[in-house]
């Protein structure tokens, strides 16, 4: 498994045994085995747990020790140089076409778990198991090795689904609900770590809805039970015998288990894997906005007690936002009936609910609630990302500018929108310069960046700027709220200290 630290563990083997006497102050033993439970779920699903056996060929790199070495035509070694390598490679030179110090490609092998949740054959484990297989095996618990076929993938949660035909008839675990765990709910792993197939591990959830920044809907199910590479795709039990969980990833400097590994919440899982089944695909709902956090300071300056939600900071002309009137600026606090606490939250929920449904969002506008209602879009998935190139600026010219919250401004020209490459959608006043130890330097403004609003309301000029700066020091106000765009016109909110 890419059981990764956050990123990949290596294999190494090394047993030692460390043997402790536990007593209590009467004498008596320490009850530290954890439920008598855990014999039971494991003998009713370990038929269930599979392994999960790919290979992929790769083409062999040269500057190996068989690799012919460079030499000028003519050189007295080439002769010496041609027969050792075609001798090491045997008759013919082991060649393509003929052609010397070309290396033939070579297969690649590696090992994870899955688990089968319908008798036809259907097994749930982690994409990067699977990623870019040639041929994927599922091995039984018995050892019977069977071809598979992928049915599909979502890499945002790191999930996948194969189908095989079944030799025999087989055992099949179903999922339980993630969401009643509790913190120190005994669970159980099962898998292959280190090709050790069949292994069988315990411990507690250490927590819940925990966010590590792998992906955009992370909500990890964290346990100390003893997850290690080979585990990746495996499930995780509960007492009862159901899947609450599929093993992801884990926090590791050496390699080994210390304690820290992350699964997937069967509430994310059985959503993913119904759509893989039905569709070979996710879809994903979508809202059409961007989002960022809701700090103090911004909180603050848009009246909003305490600080939560999600902040708009852009509406896609396109998206199923416009259309129903929301804005920049808007804190979305609900959706469809769930509480929403940070930009997070919103994406996980969003995502998770069907295309063409029409949803309440309650959000915040100038400190007061409102209900917009949504029919959801759905969200698109190109894996493919512009690279910006970066090219001269021209030379500087004289500006007329304005001091204000520690920035140089100037009103928006033609030459300042060739210089900074600003769009001609994008309206405002220009950043020019940022003041070093400035708290718009501390908040990343950076020359080139164009203020739009200023307390929600649209400037044009830096006076327009230092009169809105003006009029809130004098209501006593602490920070400023800016709407602020990039040259490609995508916006964000930044709140500055006035003081």
């Amino acid at each position: 498994m890419t059981a990764a630290t956050i990123a990949p563990t290596r294999l190494r083997l090394g047993l030692a045994a460390l043997a402790v006497s536990a007593f209590s102050a009467f004498g008596t033993p320490a009850l530290a085995r954890g439920p008598d439970g855990i014999a039971d779920v494991a003998e009713k699903v370990i038929d269930a747990v599979v392994n999960i056996s790919t290979s992929q060929t790769v083409e062999a790199k040269g500057g190996g020790t068989n690799t012919m070495p460079q030499l000028p035509p003519g050189s007295p070694f080439e002769e010496f140089f041609d027969d050792f390598f075609k001798n090491r490679r045997g008759p013919g030179g082991g060649s393509k076409g003929g052609e010397r110090g070309d290396n033939p490609p070579r297969k690649t092998n590696s090992l994870g778990s899955g688990f089968i949740i319908d008798t036809t054959g259907v097994v749930v484990t982690n994409n990067h198991v699977i990623a870019d297989a040639d041929e994927i095996n599922v091995i039984l618990n018995d050892g019977t090795k069977i071809r598979a076929d992928l049915v599909g993938v979502d890499k945002k949660t790191d999930l996948a689904v194969l189908k095989f035909k079944p030799p025999r008839p087989l055992v099949a675990v179903k999922f339980g609900d993630s969401d009643k765990l509790r913190l120190g709910d005994w669970v159980i792993a099962i898998g292959n770590p280190f090709s050790l197939g069949g292994t069988v591990t315990a411990g507690i959830v250490s927590a819940k809805n925990r966010d590590i920044s792998s992906g955009p809907y992370d909500s990890y199910i964290q346990t100390d039970a003893s997850i290690n590479r080979g585990n990746s795709g495996g499930p995780l039990f509960n007492l009862d015998g159901d899947v609450i969980g599929v093993n992801t990833l884990i926090i590791s400097p050496s390699g080994g288990s210390i304690g820290i590994g992350f699964a997937v919440p069967s509430k994310t899982v059985v959503a993913v894997v119904d759509q893989l089944r039905q569709f070979g695909e996710l879809r994903r709902g979508w809202l059409g906005v961007r989002i960022q956090g809701v700090t103090d300071e911004i909180a603050e300056s848009l009246n909003i007690k305490p600080a939560r939600g999600a902040l708009v900071a852009g509406v896609d002309d396109k998206g199923p936002a416009k259309p129903a009137g929301i804005e920049p600026g808007d804190v979305v606090v609900k959706f469809d009936g769930k509480d929403v606490k940070d930009p997070k939250d919103l994406s996980r929920v969003v995502a998770d609910t069907a295309v063409g449904k029409e949803v309440d969002v309650v959000i915040i506008r100038k400190g007061q609630e409102e209900t917009k209602k949504v029919t959801l879009g759905r969200l698109q998935d190109p894996d493919k990302v512009q690279a910006a190139v970066k090219t001269d600026e021209p030379a500087p010219e004289k500006l007329v500018t304005q001091k204000a919250l520690g920035l140089d401004l100037a009103a928006l020209s033609k030459d300042l929108r060739t210089r900074y490459k600003i769009k001609d959608s994008v309206k405002g006043v220009v950043v020019t310069n940022v003041e070093a130890n400035s708290d718009a330097a501390e908040k990343r403004l950076s020359a080139g960046d164009v203020i739009v609003e200023v307390a929600q309301e649209a400037v044009s000029s830096g006076a327009d700027i230092q009169k809105r700066v003006d009029q809130l020091k004098k209501d006593g106000k602490k920070s400023v709220l800016l709407l602020v765009s990039n040259a490609d016109g995508e916006l964000r909110f930044v709140a500055l200290s006035v003081q």
